[in-house]
């Protein structure tokens, strides 16, 4: 069943790893606490949740769905609408996570590793989803190759009564034998 994934479903899937990976590990440190003057600590993106989060989940989501997607429907309408929503959400996801990358909360100097994690999860959401449109899909079921129909011999006319021409003429030609002749003139009255 996996075999169905294709590299863009793959690619988006692998993004959502990342982001998921990356809001277990700290993004910032160096930020300075509200608690003491000179106290420091590394802060993780649930510590400074806010709206790009919330987009990153949501892009998580959208690769998610459309791998879930390309492996249990049989049509193919709603995989290419996970992946137009795919790319929607990736595309939120990578600005989001561009935002994070820059923005410095709480006071802090400088940016984890998670950071640039959840930023290369992100474009991969986004580039898999738009790999993932392209018209490229593994069929669940092989094609059915029908026998070829074989076509009647040119000029054999053997869907005739009687067995076709050929067989006509041995007829014709065995009533001239026994007649001496007189059939000519009847077997052309014929025709």
């Amino acid at each position: 069943m996996l075999r169905r994934l294709r590299l863009g479903e793959l690619t988006a899937l692998a993004g959502a790893g990342l982001i998921i990976a990356s809001l277990a590990l700290p993004w910032y440190r160096g930020a300075r606490l509200a608690s003491g003057a000179g106290a420091s600590a590394s802060l993780s993106a649930w510590a400074t949740f806010g709206p790009a989060v919330a987009f990153l989940i949501i892009g998580c989501a959208g690769a998610i769905g459309l791998a879930l997607a390309n492996l249990f429907e049989r049509s193919t309408s709603v995989p290419v609408a996970a992946a137009v929503w795919g790319t929607i959400f990736g595309l939120a996801a990578s600005v989001s996570a561009i935002v994070r990358v820059i923005e410095r909360p709480h006071g802090s100097s400088g940016l984890e590793t998670a950071g640039w994690l959840a930023l290369a999860g992100a474009v991969a959401i986004f580039l898999g989803s738009v790999r993932s449109m392209r018209d490229e899909r593994q069929e669940l079921y092989e094609p059915a190759s029908p026998q070829p129909m074989t076509l009647p011999e040119q000029g054999g006319g053997h869907d005739l009564p009687g067995g076709g021409k050929e067989a006509q003429g041995q007829r014709q030609g065995e009533r001239l034998s026994r007649s001496g002749g007189a059939a000519l003139s009847e077997g052309a009255d014929e025709d």
